[in-house]
């Protein structure tokens, strides 16, 4: 393998991740992230054709957080020309900023699916192995692939899935072990993570019911993968990958400071982006049903900045006993 595309200096870095999220992980809060000890974070998945197409909504999730030094792209898609030619695009614009290309081949969602794209791609592993094959032949960095344990309890192919994409060139590979039928429900059966690491001499990065860093801490002991990929544990609890334990105060504070920082690039836009990250900041504050009901239904960014500092307020006093 060529020195240039060894993950073996991210690893270095740290073993907790974020991992790629639809609608979540803008580039302020993967920068938060970052400053609470995500050793990477990764893009939104981006679609391929997409950018192919010029599509606006594609592009800007290809934006870097202030002072993000590298950072992880998802595309998905199921034609190698199309993704190939968009990474090389990435790779050029990005430069050293590019810490690897990953391939979405685990989404379940239905659209993505039906269009042979995401978690479909398990279904077809000869083509999954020509992306991944004509993505590690063109790339200078990393080139990886997240994908889950199978179709559905009937067909889990994970191991040999697994295989088949070191034999195409994959640097390294995320295994969410749940089911393209089990979408998110159920719990991640783990044992498939350690079946994988034995099957592969490539580094395996786990997934799933990752709400802690002692979940996170119990995989590494439990699977013996080479690195987390933290999803749902991270909405709303940056914190997931140092262990702090948040206060209500802490949380108030993280999110208003995620509130001025996508306000700031996006203005306006940013709201509806935001209900759902001030949602889940203020999970588990006193009277959190309502706090949440009123944030979805402020209409300007203006207005949710003075609920949450007047919310912030209300946390100071009550820690101060008043």
């Amino acid at each position: 393998m060529c020195a240039t595309r060894d993950i073996k200096h991210l690893l270095d870095r740290g073993r907790i991740w974020l991992a790629p999220m639809a609608g979540v992980n803008d580039p302020v809060f993967r920068g938060l992230c970052l400053e609470q000890g995500a050793a990477l974070t990764y893009t939104e998945m981006i679609s391929a054709k997409g950018l192919m197409y010029g599509s606006d909504g594609s592009a800007d999730l290809l934006t870097l957080a202030p002072g993000e030094a590298s950072c992880a792209v998802q595309l998905f898609g199921d034609d190698p020309r199309v993704i190939t030619r968009e990474a090389l695009r990435i790779q050029e614009e990005w430069g050293d900023a590019l810490a690897l290309l990953d391939v979405n081949m685990g989404c379940p969602v239905r659209k993505v699916v039906k269009n042979g794209e995401g978690s479909a791609l398990m279904r077809d592993p000869v083509l999954a192995q020509r992306i991944v094959s004509s993505l590690s032949e063109a790339l200078d960095v990393p080139v990886t692939c997240k994908f889950r344990s199978g179709w559905d309890a009937e067909h889990i192919c994970a191991v040999d899935f697994a295989k088949r994409m070191q034999e195409a060139g994959a640097s390294a590979i995320a295994v969410h072990p749940r089911t393209t039928a089990q979408l998110y429900s159920g719990k991640s059966d783990w044992s498939i993570l350690s079946r994988v690491k034995e099957a592969v001499d490539i580094p395996v990065i786990g997934s799933g019911d990752l709400f802690s860093h002692d979940d996170c801490e119990r995989m590494f002991t439990t699977c013996c993968v080479d690195a987390v990929m933290v999803a749902r544990g991270a909405q709303g609890n940056p914190w997931i990958f140092n262990g702090h334990q948040a206060t209500a105060v802490d949380k108030c504070r993280m999110a208003l400071r995620h509130e001025r920082g996508l306000a700031a690039m996006m203005g306006e836009r940013a709201l509806g982006k935001l209900r759902k990250h001030m949602a889940w900041y203020l999970t588990g504050l006193p009277h959190a049903t309502s706090v949440r009901d009123q944030v979805m239904r402020i209409e300007s960014i203006d207005e949710l900045d003075s609920f949450i500092c007047e919310l912030e307020d209300r946390m100071q006093a009550l820690e101060r006993g008043e």
